[in-house]
């Protein structure tokens, strides 16, 4: 949500920050814009709308500058405008700044500003912390963004530039994503790492409350009260080419095709050649995790339907009870929390701000808290007691596809890691599992080799104005991520439901012009499934079926059928996203939209 990026160095400044803020259109926004210092004076250009809209404006523009910073902004307060868009400038043009995420007392603080003479040219929040840093300006534009960020309440990842220290880039965070990116004779500020990879893979995750100096050659980092602290520099795990497309027509179809060798490459993680599950980094203890009376996971979007499938996978081979919360609902709610509970936090990001503040409520009971998380240094693994990565590489897609299934895998290994430690599973039992578990993603790769099929129900299901999908069991949860894919890259509005709860509602949705995309592969309720077939056939409703591969007898009730190998039905969910994933993406891409992009969605939502 919303995208920073800051530079100071030799090469050409316009370039890098363009260049940086393509690299996080995937973020989703609005507008853009770019501010540079020109011999000592801040030149700002931003428009409503794409970045090559900006791109094109400077064109003719001769500038020469070594500092600047360029933003991507997804409105919050205010609407998507010129005026909007950021850079923001205090009252007489020497401080311009962006920012991501929200002041929440940016109405007390406009009004008093206001009082004092300050002239607003925006509606945003943003445009009061220049003002405060120009009316707290002094000597040092340090000590004055101290002063400012202790007035301010909310959550902010800021880049501020001067004409009076027109060698120095200032930034600060609180609840919203930084990076700097170190290089030689350059130093950069982003708010995610695709924007920087190309100069660097050095980095230092600014923590909440501090203060960054950065200046070409040098980075010094300060508390609020305004002393030098040491920083860790730190090396991204990956690089450049692993966030390009590499041929593919959008990042998601990319990102949908290297499932199988992340899942492969989360064996070689956290399994020993013999076979047994090992979590280095998971800095529980033995005895903790032997004796865990409950489960609580908590999550957002797409990782909340990963935590779903984990209550069906956990409480299946640990017995122990599962209870999975929306992170946006858990906060604001009174959960009774007992000892000996686990609490598992799931984010793509570590950033989701939702996540975040329902971890940090769990904190105050002092409980044991696990982050299931793909990003090295976020937030939510730093507050977290235990992490285990999803090694899933650079998701630029807003619409989550490697990640979910990262999750997925991590979450059976885990599963299986307690079942070993709690004595429930035999070798025997052990080692069928992990064998199940190490043909998926052979098995993706032969649905893949299916994608021509997939894309031609897709084209014969594009006119339908909705979409129902129906799933049981641990399924159930795989219908409301196919449905959610569906909606976010196609605008065809599409809920995903218990199959059972059907006739309690949904069926009087089903007539011909609705399509229902049923999950029926074998498994102990497969029966059931074509009940609810035939009870959508009779009233002329349109059928995908995702059956199991040899199953010949659905052929008698429907002709879109999208076949998945033989897999156990615990593992099927690994096989059956891989379907969904691409059905979705094949109706939004043959419908022209933009896949990677899709509107008024942001790929990290880090406010509330």
């Amino acid at each position: 949500m919303c995208g920073i990026i800051g530079y100071t160095g030799n090469k050409n400044v316009t370039s890098v920050i363009l260049k940086g803020l393509k690299n996080l259109e995937y973020r989703g926004y609005d507008s853009a814009g770019i501010a540079v210092l020109d011999n000592k004076k801040i030149f700002i250009s931003k428009f409503k709308g794409r970045i090559s809209d900006l791109e094109n404006s400077l064109k003719k523009i001769k500038i020469k500058s070594q500092i600047g910073l360029g933003h991507t902004r997804w409105a919050t307060h205010g609407e998507p405008s010129k005026k909007n868009a950021h850079p923001h400038t205090d009252c007489f043009g020497k401080i311009a700044l962006v920012h991501n995420g929200i002041i929440e007392n940016h109405d007390k603080l406009r009004k008093e500003l206001k009082e004092k003479g300050c002239k607003f040219k925006s509606e945003t929040d943003t445009e009061v912390i220049a003002h405060l840093i120009s009316k707290f300006y002094k000597k040092s534009l340090r000590k004055a963004l101290i002063k400012t960020l202790k007035k301010l309440k909310g959550s902010y990842a800021l880049a501020i530039i001067n004409t009076d220290n027109p060698e120095k880039l200032l930034t600060a965070r609180c609840d919203s994503p930084l990076i700097i990116g170190k290089g030689k004779n350059e130093n950069f500020i982003a708010s995610d790492a695709p924007a920087i990879l190309e100069h660097t893979k050095k980095v230092i995750y600014l923590k909440d409350y501090q203060v960054a100096e950065i200046s070409k050659n040098k980075v010094e980092v300060f508390n609020f009260k305004n002393k030098k602290i040491p920083y860790k520099v730190n090396t991204l795990a990956y690089d450049k080419e692993s966030a390009e497309k590499k041929g593919y027509k959008h990042y998601m179809l990319k990102e949908i095709y290297e499932q199988p060798k992340i899942l492969s490459t989360l064996f070689a993680q956290y399994l020993t050649p013999s076979g047994r599950t090992k979590f280095t980094n998971l800095n529980l203890k033995r005895d903790f995790l032997k004796n865990i009376k409950k489960i609580t996971i908590v999550a957002c979007g797409t990782a909340y339907h990963a935590g779903l499938v984990g209550k069906y996978i956990i409480e299946s081979l640990t017995d122990i009870p599962v209870e999975v919360d929306l992170s946006s609902e858990f906060r604001y709610r009174n959960p009774i929390i007992k000892k000996k509970s686990l609490f598992i936090a799931i984010s793509q990001s570590g950033e989701t701000a939702d996540t975040l503040a329902a971890i940090r409520k769990i904190k105050q009971h002092n409980v044991k808290i696990l982050s299931i998380c793909n990003v090295l240094g976020s937030s939510l693994t730093r507050e977290s007691n235990s992490i285990i990565y999803t090694h899933a590489g650079p998701e630029i897609g807003v619409a989550s596809t490697k990640a979910y299934t990262a999750q997925l895998m991590v979450l059976y290994l885990l599963t299986l890691h307690l079942a070993t430690l709690k004595n429930i599973l035999d070798k025997t039992k052990l080692k069928k599992i992990i064998s199940s578990l190490k043909k998926i993603p052979h098995l993706q790769k032969q649905i893949l080799r299916n994608d021509k099929k997939i894309k031609n129900i897709a084209k014969r299901h594009l006119h339908f104005g909705a979409f129902l999908y129906l799933g049981r069991n641990i399924n159930f949860p795989t219908a409301l991520e196919g449905a959610l894919k569906l909606k976010e890259i196609s605008y065809i509005p599409a809920e995903g439901y218990a199959a059972g709860e059907m006739k309690h509602g949904p069926i009087a949705l089903i007539d011909e012009y609705r399509a229902v995309v049923c999950i029926a592969n074998n498994s102990l309720i497969y029966e059931k499934m074509v009940s609810n077939i035939r009870e959508i056939l009779a009233r002329r409703g349109k059928i995908v079926v995702i059956a199991t591969k040899g199953n010949k007898n659905i052929k008698k009730y429907v002709k879109e059928i999208i076949y998945i190998p033989k897999i156990e039905n615990l593992f099927s969910p690994l096989l059956v996203t891989v379907t969904l994933q691409l059905f979705a993406y094949y109706i939004a891409q043959i419908k022209g939209y933009d896949v990677d992009k899709p509107r008024n969605l942001a790929k990290s939502v880090t406010v509330e």
